[in-house]
């Protein structure tokens, strides 16, 4: 099991922009698929985007464009630059690592997009 604790969840405007990371507690996280999911109060959660351990990326239709995921395996860190933010996006974001075997959630992070 992957201990994962996000952080930069926050209150923001439509149009403006987060940055959340992730730090995981584990050695060789660099051999985990790393992503970001969302859910929404009523909503299932769902997938907002992932990095492999070679830096492939996959970004669900909805924000592409607009985020940004990455990783620094020495930090054991996965971070999700969200730019332009949209009420929609209204959500607790969760951070995950997964492997054969293994899938590892974070606690969660709220992000509140609203005027």
């Amino acid at each position: 099991q992957v201990q994962l604790v996000e952080s930069g969840g926050g209150l923001v405007q439509p149009g403006g922009s987060l940055r959340l990371s992730c730090a995981a507690s584990r050695r060789f996280i660099d051999l985990y698929t790393l992503g970001w999911y969302r859910q929404a109060p009523g909503k299932e959660r769902e997938l907002v985007a992932t990095i492999t351990s070679r830096k492939t990326t996959n970004y669900a239709d909805s924000v592409k464009g607009r985020f940004t995921i990455s990783r620094d395996n020495p930090k054991s860190m996965v971070y999700l630059e969200m730019n332009n933010l949209k009420p929609e996006d209204t959500a607790v974001y969760f951070c995950n690592a997964a492997s054969l075997g293994e899938n590892s959630w974070g606690q969660g992070t709220q992000v509140t997009v609203s005027s």
